[in-house]
């Protein structure tokens, strides 16, 4: 913590003093609802497009704050003449050199890390590698930005072994005033993506632009494997050092090999002649790359190869934001359990703040031991507990030996335990009632089993969606096609039931090509959400034509009549080149135009003088099915010939696309420019050539146990029996939820305490009956309808119908809850 006059300010910004210029201040605020220590703090007023800071002052010296940096109303000294005032042109410059005079007096090394993707978690995990062998200081979440980055050099502690910090931009030059303020000593570059990509010319562009935050760099961490990156630092920084990972045998980290398997990924490693495995605790492509890079600056840094083979395998997956959660008692939980340090403490502390006042409740903290912090103990909880009873908190209970130590130091009602399961054993948390509660806790103390005792369990039915698994498919897929072969994927019907912008996000952030949808209502709504990959209208109606043009949707094209209405709307707004995608009939007899008129589309194709052919497209009648493989193939010769006279007649290329997700696992060399995947995303697929992982899971839960004796019927219309005396329990799903009322009756099995049940009687509206004799049941206990022990496909088989029909079934009333590790 650095202590600071106004008069020593004025000189570090070059502006003018206004007021009292010996006010002294440690600490930096840009946000007027975030006061820790008021009298401690320089308000720094920015300016920006929805917010002027100056609005705030008011306000701000009314709650004790005395320092302020302004870029207007010079006179405010005079109204308040106990404050002190630092005038410049520019607060956020102002702020920046603020940042790299602190930056001046740091003495240890600094990492900056900046990239497209996984910048966050790259620098968590390092920290999750490093923080048993060194003393680190990082910047808290992801503060990356051009307010970030200073907020994070002024909050580093003095006295460790490595800072750690992000560096992100969205317009060019941003980085070189970042650079100039963290002035790093080691850099690593994480990837170069499509992110923030629409400020700059290219992705060559954005990577040259992301590149000069190493210019001061004496080390340069990144993949070799990534050859535009890996060719561009060599070429800009040929006398620093480079560390490299990647496949090939001379990388100072080699990756000989990767295995997934369900949820892992198993890696054999080569570092200076050693080889070795690492078990990740993740199976998603992204989670690779990501340790690779954490792991590489932790071996640079000297880290033995067994701890970190330990560590590797207990990374956490990386929140990044506070998590809030109803809790028992009417509590609120913000849930920040993977990390404890000084500054996102600060941070955590800062939200429950916010939350307490909210929801007007009393604050409560559960803190663990704090470890790695640079600073001796007593000061160290000194400024935990000074931290504390800034921000109100009136109950603290902790749990570690060092905390402990200093129990005289909290609240006189603080509890203190020796380790989780003292505090878990103890009950005291089930006494929490109406707080607000910050659980806050280094990973080795495993404060999610806090989190779960202390967060309401709600019973209902849901639908989880398992985005891991939906990236680990697509991936899947992706193994199949050539590099160059683009990949559309269809989001019709609610994304088959799991919900269309949650999906869709997913596919953009992992670079999907094109998006499908039925309607045009489709695809407004995820336009409305943010979605900005192309997308493709399968069923476009002329009333939406107009609507679709606004929202950019592409329509299919598959009659006369259709070409024709749109020509005449896009016509009517004077627009020229609008992407159209042709739909051929080759063999389905369903909607597309057949073979021989291929020369009459291409006639008013070129009449028309407005559209822009953006993709020609089939569907397949059978391709999961070899009885069909002749016809199939047939289909592939149609499209083939139809496709090329089409693109020589109007005279430029377009995408081609057949194959849907079964024909990408049975025919991959009609590949052609890009494929359209399906219901494989979802973990169903037609043959075994793919390890695909299920995505959606639908379970409820025991509504009610009862006693049901011998002769007895159950359910509508009587049709309900089981053998003799026995137990049924209810549960709260029936076919206005979409359970087909064909799995009534016996027909249908559900999971319950790792067993199949009958479903018995007649599936009603909103519940059904299963019967549970012989199985210790209570209420409450969960109930799997489908998932990774009953595949869709079993169902779908059970009724006679096929996989898509059961799950795009699934009722909107019934809850998505979406998660990725």
């Amino acid at each position: 913590m650095v202590d600071i006059t106004l008069h020593e300010l004025s000189k570090i910004v070059n502006g003018k003093l206004k007021g009292d210029g010996n006010y002294v201040f440690n600490r930096i605020a840009i946000d007027s609802r975030r006061l820790v220590v008021p009298i401690d703090t320089l308000f720094v007023a920015l300016v920006g497009v929805n917010n002027n800071g100056h609005t705030f002052i008011k306000d701000l010296i009314d709650k004790g704050v005395r320092c302020f940096l302004v870029s207007e109303a010079s006179n405010l000294y005079q109204k308040f003449g106990n404050c002190g005032f630092i005038q410049v042109s520019d607060t956020l410059k102002a702020l920046q050199a603020l940042a790299r005079y602190r930056r001046n007096l740091i003495q240890y090394p600094i990492l900056a890390i900046t990239g497209s993707n996984g910048k966050t978690i790259i620098k968590e995990w390092i920290v999750q590698l490093l923080e048993h062998s060194f003393l680190l200081s990082r910047s808290p979440r992801s503060y990356n930005s051009q307010v970030g980055v200073p907020l994070s050099l002024w909050m580093l502690e003095s006295d460790v072994d490595l800072g750690v910090i992000e560096a992100g931009i969205s317009l060019p030059n941003e980085m070189s005033c970042l650079q100039k303020a963290i002035h790093p000593n080691w850099g690593l570059i994480s990837n170069i993506g499509e992110a923030h990509q629409e400020n700059f010319k290219s992705l060559e562009h954005k990577l040259n632009e992301k590149l000069k935050l190493f210019e001061s760099c004496e080390i340069i961490f990144c993949c070799a494997d990534q050859i535009n990156v890996f060719n561009a630092i060599q070429n800009q920084f040929a006398n620093q050092k480079l560390v490299t990972w990647g496949r090939s045998d001379w990388c100072d980290l080699q990756l000989i090999k990767s295995e997934q398997r369900k949820n892992q990924l198993i890696l054999s490693l080569k570092w200076k002649d050693k080889i070795f495995d690492v078990e990740l605790p993740f199976s998603d492509l992204a989670s690779l790359e990501n340790a690779m890079h954490a792991m590489l600056v932790a071996l640079f840094m000297g880290v033995e190869i067994s701890l970190l083979i330990n560590n590797a395998y207990k990374f956490k997956s990386v929140s990044m934001r506070l998590e809030q959660k109803e809790g028992i008692n009417q509590c609120v939980i913000i849930n920040d359990s993977y990390s404890s340090d000084l500054n996102s403490l600060e941070v955590a502390l800062d939200f429950l703040n916010q939350q307490a006042i909210q929801y007007d409740m009393s604050r409560a903290v559960v803190l663990s031991d704090i470890y790695q912090s640079g600073i001796k103990a007593p000061e160290l909880y000194q400024r935990v507990v000074h931290l504390l009873n800034s921000k109100g908190v009136l109950k603290v209970i902790g749990v570690g030996a060092d905390i402990q130590k200093y129990a005289n130091l909290f609240p006189n009602d603080s509890l203190f335990y020796a380790s989780t399961d003292e505090l878990i054993n103890s009950g005291v948390l089930t006494s929490l009632h109406k707080n607000v509660i910050l659980v806050k806790g280094a990973r080795d103390f495993l404060f999610e089993r806090v989190v779960e005792r202390l967060e309401f369990k709600h019973h209902q039915t849901v639908m989880e969606v398992n985005l891991n698994a939906l990236v680990h498919n697509i991936n899947s897929f992706r193994s199949l096609l050539k590099p160059e072969t683009k990949i559309l994927a269809m989001v019709k019907a609610f994304s088959y039931g799991s919900g269309s912008f949650e999906i869709a996000s997913v596919l953009q952030h992992h670079k999907i090509d094109y998006l499908g949808v039925a309607y045009a209502d489709e695809g407004m709504e995820l336009r409305r959400s943010g979605i900005s990959l192309p997308i493709m209208v399968m069923n476009p109606e002329k009333s939406s034509f107009a609507m679709m043009l606004e929202y950019q949707l592409e329509p299919e094209i598959y009659s006369f009549n259709v070409l024709r209405d749109f020509v005449d709307v896009v016509k009517s707004q004077g627009l020229v080149d609008v992407p159209i995608h042709i739909k051929v009939d080759s063999g389905m007899y369903r909607l597309g135009f057949l073979p021989d008129e291929m020369q009459s589309l291409a006639e008013e194709l070129n009449l028309g003088g407005c559209l822009r052919v953006k993709s020609v497209f089939s569907h397949l009648v059978g391709s999961e099915d070899a009885v069909h493989d002749a016809f199939t193939q047939q289909q592939i010769a149609v499209f083939t010939s139809f496709s090329n006279d089409l693109e020589a007649k109007i005279g430029y290329p377009f995408l081609k696309h057949l194959l849907n997700s079964s024909g990408v696992e049975r025919f991959p060399a009609a590949q052609f420019d890009m494929v359209r995947l399906g219901i494989g995303m979802y973990g169903i697929q037609a043959t075994s050539k793919l390890v695909l992982m299920n995505v959606a899971t639908l379970k409820t839960y025991v509504s009610q146990v009862k006693q049901v004796q011998s002769g007895e019927t159950i359910g509508y219309g009587r049709r309900g029996r089981i053998s003799g005396a026995g137990q049924i329990a209810i549960i709260p799903i029936g076919y206005a939820d979409g359970l087909d009322r064909r799995l009534g009756n016996g027909v249908g099995t559900v999971l319950l305490n790792s067993q199949l049940v009958p479903i018995v009687g007649s599936v009603c509206m909103d519940m059904c009956m299963i019967d549970i004799t012989g199985i210790e049941v209570v209420d409450g206990d969960e109930v799997i309808v489908f998932g990774d022990d009953i595949p869709v496909w079993k169902i779908s088989e059970a009724i006679g119908t096929i996989p898509y029909e059961v799950l795009t079934g699934i009722s909107r009333r019934v809850k998505r809850v979406y998660y990725m590790e």
